[in-house]
C-alpha cells in the first residue's frame, strides 16, 4: 500500500505562533495533504471553549501537556519558564506521541490515520527537531518572526562582541550584515519588554534556538522575497534550505477550513458592532488600533495614546485587552480592567461618536483592515499584524514593545516606506502628528498599495512564495515518504 503524506505541525504555544502555523496547515490541506496539528492541552481547551477550532476532513488536532499549571499566565514575562517547561515535560510528551504517530504499522482500518511522514516544528523548540530526526522522521523548522530579525539573532554573538546590545539609542549597528546604513541599537530585537538584568542571557537563549535551526532539513519563513530578499540571501548559507512562503494568510487555502474561519470572524466582528460602525464612515477615514495579544502598557502610556488619537481628529476603532495595563503600576485597590475602563470612559466622552472601543478577541486582524473605511493602522508591529496590513495596502504607525517588533517597525519606515516608527515614544502630540501623516501622506499610501500589489503576485500561481510552497511540498514532504 502506498504511504500517504501526513505532516505533523507543532507550534510554539502562543497565539502569535499558532496563527501562522494554522495558515500553513491550510496551505498543506489545500495541496491535498493530511495534517495533524499539535497543541498544548491548555491551548486546545481554550480553543474548544471559544468554539474556534478549525475543521477539515484531513485535519486532526491533538495535544500534549506543557508542564505548567492551568492558572499560569503563560505571558511574555514567563517566556523562559515556559521554554524550560516545554523542553522538559513538553519534550517527553512529544517524544511519546511522535513514537506512536510515526511508527504505526500499515493498516486497512480507515479510522486510523496513516503514520506521520514529516514534522514542521516551531524553530524556537530545537528539541522537537532533534526528537523527530532521532526517530527517522524528517523535521523542518518554521520561524514566525520577520526574516531580518531572524538574521539578527544569528549574529547575536557578533553583536555582543561589538557591544551592540538593544538599548534606546540611535547609535548605528554594524554587527548585522546588510543593515549597517539604517539599523540602530534601538531597532535590535528585545526579547523581553523592558531592560531586565538578564536581557543578554535571554537574548543568547533565543539566539541559540535560531542557530539550531540549521539542524533541521530546511527553514520555513512567513515572508516573501519581494519584502526581504537581502535578508533571505544572507540567511541561506546558514541553513540547509530556506523557503519564503508568505504571507501565509493570503495563500489560497483549503475551502472548508477557510469558510469555517471566515464565518467565525464574521460573527466576532458583527457581535462587536465593528462592521456596522465602519460602514457608516467614508473611505480611508478611520484609524484602526490593535496592540495584539501580549502587549502590556502602563496606564500613563495608554492615556497618552488614547488622547493622541482624539487629538488627531479622525474617527478611530480601538481594540483593547482588559488585562493590558501593567499591574505593577496599579494600586492594590484597582485592577487592570478597572483602570482601562476609566481611561476608555474619559476618551469616549471626549471623542463622542468618533470613537468605538471594543474588547480584544483572538480574531484575525485583516478582516477589519480590508474594510474600505480604514485609513491607517496603529499597531504594536507584530509580524502577523504587519503582514495583514501589507496585504491590504494600509499604512501603519508602529508602536513596538518587544521581540521582532523593533525590527519590523524600523523596516516599515526606513526600508519599505509604508508607515512610521514610533518606538520608545509615548507622547500624545507625537501620536497625533504621526497619525495625521499616515492618514494624509500620498507617498506613504502609494508605497503601501504598491507593496500590496506585489504581495498578491507573490502568492499567486507562479509567484515567488507560491513556487517556494510547491517546492517545499514536493521536496521535503513527498520525496521523503
Amino acid at each position: 500500500m502506498d504511504m500517504e503524506a501526513h505532516v505533523l505541525l507543532f507550534p510554539w504555544p502562543q497565539q502569535g505562533h499558532i496563527n501562522p502555523m494554522l495558515h500553513l496547515a491550510s496551505a498543506l490541506l489545500d495541496a491535498g495533504l493530511r495534517v495533524t496539528f499539535l497543541h498544548t492541552d491548555h491551548n486546545l481547551r481554550r480553543l474548544a471553549l471559544a468554539g474556534a477550532s478549525p475543521r477539515h476532513p484531513r485535519l486532526r488536532q491533538l495535544s500534549i501537556p506543557d508542564g505548567l499549571p492551568d492558572d499560569h499566565p503563560r505571558s511574555v514575562g514567563g517566556l523562559i519558564e515556559l521554554l524550560d517547561s516545554m523542553c522538559t515535560a513538553g519534550s517527553a510528551a512529544y517524544r511519546a506521541l511522535l513514537r506512536t504517530e510515526s511508527c504505526r504499522p500499515d493498516s486497512d482500518d480507515a479510522a486510523l490515520p496513516p503514520p506521520v511522514t514529516c514534522v514542521v516544528v516551531d524553530g524556537v523548540m530545537p528539541f522537537a527537531t532533534a526528537v523527530a530526526e532521532e526517530m527517522g522522521v524528517p523535521a523542518l523548522a518554521f520561524r514566525t518572526e520577520v526574516a531580518c530579525s531572524f538574521l539578527a539573532y544569528l549574529y547575536v554573538p557578533r553583536l555582543l562582541e561589538l557591544g551592540e546590545t538593544p538599548v534606546s539609542s540611535d547609535e548605528q549597528v554594524h554587527g548585522v550584515p546588510g543593515m549597517e546604513s539604517f539599523l540602530r541599537r534601538r531597532d535590535l530585537p528585545r526579547v523581553v519588554p523592558k531592560g531586565d538584568d538578564d536581557d543578554v542571557a535571554v537574548m543568547l537563549t533565543i539566539a541559540d534556538t535560531a542557530a539550531q535551526c540549521r539542524k533541521a532539513r530546511a527553514l520555513i519563513l512567513n515572508t516573501t522575497a519581494s519584502m526581504e530578499g537581502p535578508a533571505l540571501e544572507r540567511i541561506a548559507p546558514h541553513m540547509g534550505d530556506v523557503f519564503a512562503v508568505g504571507p501565509l494568510h493570503a495563500m489560497a487555502a483549503a475551502a472548508g477550513e477557510v469558510e469555517h474561519a471566515r464565518q467565525l470572524r464574521r460573527r466576532e466582528v458583527d457581535d462587536d458592532g465593528c462592521t456596522g460602525w465602519l460602514d457608516g464612515h467614508k473611505d480611508r477615514s478611520v484609524v484602526y488600533v490593535n496592540l495584539g495579544s501580549l502587549t502590556m502598557v502602563r496606564s500613563e502610556q495608554l492615556a497618552e495614546l488614547l488622547h493622541g488619537l482624539v487629538a488627531a481628529g479622525y474617527a478611530f476603532l480601538c481594540v483593547l485587552r482588559s488585562d493590558m495595563v501593567s499591574t505593577f503600576v496599579i494600586s492594590s485597590s484597582s485592577s487592570s480592567s478597572v483602570v482601562l475602563q476609566e481611561l476608555v470612559g474619559e476618551v469616549v466622552a471626549e471623542a463622542g461618536d468618533r470613537a468605538l472601543v471594543v474588547e480584544w478577541a483572538p480574531r484575525d486582524v485583516h478582516h477589519i483592515l480590508r474594510h474600505r473605511a480604514v485609513g491607517c493602522f496603529l499597531t504594536h508591529a507584530g509580524w502577523n499584524s504587519m503582514l495583514e496590513a501589507a496585504v491590504e495596502g494600509v499604512p501603519a504607525v508602529c508602536w513596538p514593545f518587544f521581540a521582532d517588533q523593533q525590527m519590523v517597525s524600523r523596516f516599515v519606515e526606513a526600508v519599505w516606506k509604508t508607515g512610521l516608527d514610533m518606538k520608545d515614544v509615548c507622547d500624545r502630540a507625537v501620536v497625533a502628528r504621526m497619525i495625521k501623516e499616515a492618514m494624509e501622506s500620498p507617498e506613504m499610501r502609494a508605497s503601501a498599495q504598491a507593496m500590496a500589489r506585489q504581495l498578491r503576485i507573490d502568492v499567486a500561481k507562479g509567484g515567488s512564495s507560491s513556487s517556494d510552497m510547491e517546492r517545499l511540498i514536493y521536496i521535503y514532504i513527498y520525496i521523503y515518504i
